[in-house]
């Protein structure tokens, strides 16, 4: 049952996780009337019971309601998990559509489904978008950077609402279209590539700086401090800083000392790297930051190793003249690379398309 709203929603958005709904409350905060679904409706209840009075939101319990409920032509987004899951919101939304409506896919997206979709979509009339969101939680809330891929002409209908939920650097919306079909989701698994990379370039900073440098987390944490004052100022660079100084509450250490060494992966480092070896582009840094995820996942295997031989001990009796701005400008060099190898990859992908 779809409850009472003053108009139809220009808008709607179909999955109310995490993303889904701060994507759906940052479009309401721009006065944009929005529509809101769920598989369950319980989770619907509690967005609205959470969010109601933050902007103009029309609850629907079912896809029928939910399509009753949107202007013309309508524009839905999907943000529900990758795969299978996206292949069964368009299926359900299909029959309920007129000719000209628009699915924006928002999740991440592989992007030969979003290329595949794209066609099957037309086939039947509507117009399909695969849109890139990078940002996160906060992001989705507070402006995301958004990278909309389809057709321009589907792009133009919903371009005034992407553009004010962006974030926004030196006066410029962070939304740009950027190709056909697949190509937002395919900028963003680029994007994430270099993210894997530019993550494991600050991890071995870390080691380096400990284990050769033989200094403690929150001593390093000064050094990021201030490395995010000059040229290495970024985000990941500022929240390093941050983390490695906490101290865990249980035991009294260093946070960065207690927490599992295990990291995971959602697929779109894995994807990048795989592309590049398709196209022939040298992605050596991103895929090594895949192949040392892949790694820190195999803690038995690795536990194991580390006693077969024996290794360096950290390092004792000071910091070696010049190490810190050594591993600085090392770090600031390989991330130049990594970000020219993943725009090298956009490049070559644009011209074999």
């Amino acid at each position: 049952m779809t409850e009472p709203a003053q108009q139809l929603s220009r808008i709607g958005v179909t999955g109310l996780a995490v993303m889904g709904a701060n994507l759906a409350r940052n479009i309401a905060h721009h006065g944009v009337p929005v529509a809101v679904h769920n598989r369950t409706t319980a989770r619907t209840k509690e967005f609205m019971e959470a969010y109601a009075s933050e902007g103009t939101f029309t609850a629907a319990d079912t896809s029928e309601d939910f399509v009753a409920a949107l202007e013309r032509p309508r524009r839905i987004i999907v943000m529900v998990k990758a795969g299978a899951p996206v292949d069964g919101v368009i299926a359900e939304l299909t029959p309920l559509l007129d000719e000209g409506d628009i699915i924006i896919d928002a999740g991440n997206s592989h992007f030969p489904d979003t290329k595949r979709r794209t066609e099957e979509c037309a086939a039947n009339g509507l117009r399909f978008m695969g849109v890139g969101v990078s940002g996160g939680e906060e992001g989705a809330l507070n402006g995301p950077s958004i990278m909309p891929g389809g057709d321009p002409a589907a792009y133009a209908e919903v371009e005034e609402i992407l553009t004010s939920i962006a974030a926004v650097v030196d006066g410029t919306p962070c939304c740009v279209h950027v190709g056909p079909d697949g190509a937002g989701h395919y900028v963003k698994m680029v994007h994430n590539g270099i993210e894997y990379a530019d993550i494991q370039l600050i991890a071995e900073a870390y080691d380096l700086l400990t284990h050769v440098g033989g200094l403690d987390a929150p001593a390093v944490g000064k050094i990021f401090e201030e490395w995010n004052s000059g040229d290495l100022e970024s985000f990941l660079i500022e929240i390093t800083a941050i983390v490695v100084q906490k101290t865990d509450a249980r035991t009294g250490k260093p946070l960065v000392d207690v927490i599992l060494d295990q990291a995971e992966q959602k697929g779109t480092g894995r994807w990048t790297s795989q592309d590049a070896l398709d196209l022939g582009v040298p992605l050596t840094g991103i895929t090594e930051a895949v192949f040392a995820r892949t790694i820190s996942s195999l803690r038995d295997e690795r536990k194991a190793a580390a006693g077969a031989l024996a290794g360096p001990r950290p390092g004792e009796g000071g910091v070696p003249d010049g190490l810190v701005d050594d591993i600085r400008q090392a770090l600031y060099a390989s991330k130049v690379v990594a970000y020219a190898q993943g725009f090298a990859q956009m490049r070559a992908a644009s011209q074999a398309n």
